[in-house]
């Protein structure tokens, strides 16, 4: 039973939500009024709406005026009731204009499980061509993560690790991996700076590029992650033909 007073939420599971807007959801404005314009459902919601309902999608603030979008990324990959909900990080400003979208095939949670991530990779069209070729997969972290690279090569696909993101940027470019695992933060850049400068090559901008979460985050780290992203910001804002283009092209 509802508790008397308790505030109904209407839930539409073709919605898409932006979230991480904290006391201030007119800063989702923007990004609604513009895929409006293209057809799809949007609005601004909490993290406590979440268990109610379940939206299409997750277009996540991770900007400095976001409401620590950092830790709504976490809390949404850790749970295993919402970890399947694709999430898009979005860089706003101040006023919900749209700085960057950042291209991220996917968000896994260590320590990976095999099953889950086969379930994933085969939902993402990923996991059927290691039968039939010898397709090479990079991994990117400080130290190697054994468990992250045991499961990979159980689903048939060959490993290749990284330690640095100048060093993916060095094999990725020879290789050509068919898809890349990389931690949040590395020793010299983070994962979105390393995914920019990939995209910069045409060999390696179309590759599939999963990023790995730890369970929880120092506010330092938040700090740093947003200011690593914040260089990336280009210096005009979005315009909506500019979002509903990317956004349709990835298959929105």
């Amino acid at each position: 039973m509802r508790p008397q007073g308790a505030k109904t939420i209407e839930c539409d599971e073709r919605e898409l939500w932006v979230m991480g807007l904290g006391d201030r959801p007119e800063r989702g404005a923007v990004v609604c009024g513009y895929l409006a314009k293209g057809g799809i459902r949007c609005r601004s919601a909490k993290a406590e709406e979440l268990g109610a309902c379940t939206p299409r999608a997750v277009l996540l603030d991770i900007s400095p005026w976001s409401d620590d979008g950092w830790s709504v990324l976490l809390s949404l990959k850790a749970n295993p009731a919402t970890r399947d909900i694709p999430v898009l990080p979005l860089y706003l400003s101040e006023a919900g204009e749209i700085g960057e979208v950042l291209r991220v095939a996917g968000f896994f949670m260590l320590p990976l499980e095999e099953g889950y991530l086969a379930k994933k990779l085969r939902q993402y069209g990923l996991a059927d061509e290691s039968e039939d070729y010898d397709l090479q997969t990079m991994i990117v972290t400080r130290r190697g993560e054994e468990g992250v690279q045991k499961t990979v090569e159980g689903l048939g696909f060959e490993v290749v690790n990284a330690y640095t993101g100048k060093e993916a940027v060095a094999i990725g470019t020879l290789i050509h991996p068919f898809m890349i695992f990389c931690s949040l933060q590395l020793a010299d850049m983070a994962a979105f700076d390393l995914m920019h400068r990939l995209l910069l090559y045409p060999q390696t901008r179309n590759i599939p590029f999963f990023v790995l979460l730890k369970d929880s985050m120092k506010p330092g780290e938040r700090t740093a992650m947003t200011r690593n992203v914040e260089h990336l910001v280009r210096k005009e804002y979005l315009t909506g033909e500019e979002f509903l283009s990317y956004f349709k092209r990835v298959g929105s």
